[in-house]
């Protein structure tokens, strides 16, 4: 089965909002074993959204639409819809009436307007919308399915999963796809490609890598007759991926390096002391995205001065000799970090995040030290970058070397 989605609406073409249906829906359709082909962006305009959709007929069984269900003159997809199939739109006296109870209960006059809302054309199935006053339609056609549902994320989401994905769940035998992605950092995402690429050609499974700001992510796809045979198809391929990258595959899926670290640290029962400059906070804000955090992180000092790093004890002949970021000062930053806040690790991160080299050290530069009181660990890197990318690189790879050391 070939889908397709089409989703409506001027504003998602104006950039003020991100179509986040399309990314939900397209996570949605291999768990049911279709293809997804063509993702579109129409604006209001009926004419268009009319010439997209018989497009659409031709190429693809399933057809979904988001948005343009609302009651202004601008919600076009209903008309649109209409068009297309030669139908008329009807008021649903039934539909009318629950917008009508839903008004009263609320003490509110219910526009006229509202009523578009209630029109149906003969062929659609009405879909309940439990969230919102914007029902969707349900309809086949010849060898077509096509579904529209609202736009507002929070709307559409509670229709699939209550009526749509169950529906087509039921009408289609088609295969399973599955999926699981590996989280990969410290290569690049063309290195990660080199040392893959004897899978790459693969047809089942089939490999796909994205750039991401937690490093490269390596998606393995498996298309089966079963559950069960996909999973299995992917477990196979992920061992031989796992036997070339090793060390560098720190996760997957939902997986998140803070929430890894926190279960290695929890597991061994050391604590976490940090001290950070230029990256401002990301570190310790990143460490306490995790709820169990208070249990190991003991804190971080914030020093994004020269004036306050020596109020927590660094050296002022450290920094006049080696600058305001060295790996030096790094060292010295863990110790404090450790010492100053009675833990069992301390762990620091600078960067040159400015726009000018620091000392002769260019921007993208980061260093991140790590002791344990038995042993200081000092690593360089280099990413380039806007400031915000290389302090979630330099907040990344801190992290990242943590994990190494514990392991």
């Amino acid at each position: 089965m070939k889908a397709e989605i089409i989703s409506v609406g001027t504003e998602l073409l104006l950039g003020e909002i991100v179509d986040t249906n399309s990314a939900y829906l397209a996570s949605q359709l291999p768990l049911l074993g279709i293809d997804l082909h063509f993702i579109s962006t129409i604006g209001d305009n009926k004419q268009r959204l009319v010439d997209m959709l018989q497009q659409a007929l031709q190429r693809s069984d399933i057809i979904i639409t988001t948005g343009g269900l609302g009651p202004t003159q601008d919600d076009i997809t209903r008309d649109a819809v209409a068009e297309v199939f030669h139908e008329e739109i009807n008021i649903n006296t039934d539909l009318a009436k629950e917008f009508e109870k839903l008004f009263r209960q609320f003490k509110m006059e219910m526009p006229q307007s509202n009523l578009r809302q209630a029109g149906v054309i003969p062929s659609a199935q009405i879909i309940s919308n439990p969230r919102g006053t914007a029902p969707g339609w349900w309809i086949e056609h010849d060898n077509n399915i096509v579904v529209t549902m609202p736009g507002p994320p929070s709307e559409m989401q509670v229709m699939w999963k209550n009526t749509i994905f169950p529906r087509l769940q039921l009408k289609l035998a088609a295969n399973v796809i599955e999926s699981k992605t590996l989280k990969i950092f410290s290569l690049s995402e063309a290195k990660v490609d080199e040392l893959v690429s004897s899978f790459l050609a693969s047809p089942n499974p089939t490999l796909a890598t994205y750039a991401k700001p937690d490093g490269i992510h390596l998606r393995i796809t498996a298309k089966a007759c079963t559950r069960d045979k996909a999973l299995s198809q992917i477990a196979q391929r992920e061992g031989e991926i796992r036997a070339i990258l090793e060390d560098y595959i720190w996760g997957s899926d939902s997986d998140s390096l803070e929430a890894n670290l926190g279960r290695m640290l929890t597991v061994k029962k050391l604590t976490l002391g940090a001290m950070e400059s230029s990256t401002g906070g990301l570190l310790s804000n990143t460490i306490t995205n995790t709820p169990e955090s208070s249990n190991y992180f003991k804190g971080c000092f914030v020093a994004y001065t020269d004036e306050l790093k020596m109020s927590f004890g660094i050296d002022k002949g450290l920094i006049h000799k080696f600058g305001p970021i060295s790996p030096d000062l790094t060292e010295a930053m863990a110790l404090i970090a450790r010492q100053k806040l009675m833990a069992d690790i301390g762990i620091s991160v600078d960067a040159v995040t400015s726009s000018n080299e620091v000392k002769g050290k260019p921007i993208g530069t980061i260093y991140i030290s790590i002791d344990n009181g038995k042993h200081k660990f000092n690593f360089k890197k280099h990413y380039p970058g806007n400031r915000i990318q290389i302090k979630q690189r330099a907040v990344t790879s801190a992290l990242f070397e943590l994990r190494k050391t514990l392991l």
